[in-house]
């Protein structure tokens, strides 16, 4: 398409298809049947599952980028290398997942709305936060994470979805546990959060 505007030509040789109403390739929820030896059933549900482990775990990727920022005090150095390690673990586990997800038929979700909408880890608040509530916010969502995983690792199992219990028990758990002690280790005989009174 060409037209004429204040004396120049334009042409629209590169005009996102969005805007000429294109439709997708796969719906969301949609699972496409792979000659990869698994009922389609199974993989819905084994679809259903990792994309709420897949927002989970993009949130506390993200909580620790957020934390990785605004850290501070005497350990700031420390623990500013250390959840930004944390946080290219996790983007780590977010590809695999998407990955298997994809694998498996479905349509991973990608979009920070989404991830909001669908994730069990509490949203954090703006503000910036002292060491001990950025450990706990963390510990918290690390729990969270694993709660769901172990319980989606074994239905998997006994489903027979072998990639599926694979990624999250070698993969998942394992790199969530080690994080735990690490970001755990930080606290010694530090409460938490401190008491008042």
């Amino acid at each position: 398409m060409t037209r004429k505007h204040d004396g120049a030509t334009l042409t629209e040789r590169a005009w996102p298809l969005a805007v000429h109403g294109a439709k997708p390739i796969q719906h969301y929820g949609a699972v496409a049947r792979l000659p990869i030896a698994l009922d389609a059933s199974l993989c819905a549900t084994s679809v259903e599952n990792l994309n709420q482990l897949l927002a989970d775990t993009m949130t506390l990727r993200d909580l620790y980028k957020k934390h990785h920022w605004q850290v501070s005090g005497p350990t700031f150095y420390q623990l500013h290398l250390l959840f930004d390690k944390h946080f290219n673990e996790q983007s780590q586990l977010v590809d695999a997942i998407a990955e298997r997800i994809q694998s498996l038929g479905g349509v991973s979700i990608a979009m920070a709305y989404d991830v909001a909408e669908m994730t069990l880890i509490p949203r954090p608040p703006r503000d910036r936060d002292e060491v001990s509530v950025q450990i706990a916010r963390l510990l918290h969502a690390h729990e969270i994470v694993l709660k769901e995983t172990r319980a989606m690792a074994r239905q998997a199992a006994e489903a027979g979805d072998d990639g599926t219990n694979d990624l999250l028990v070698s993969d998942v758990i394992r790199t969530n546990e080690l994080q735990v002690w690490f970001v755990a280790e930080h606290l010694g005989d530090t409460p938490l959060v401190a008491r008042e009174g």
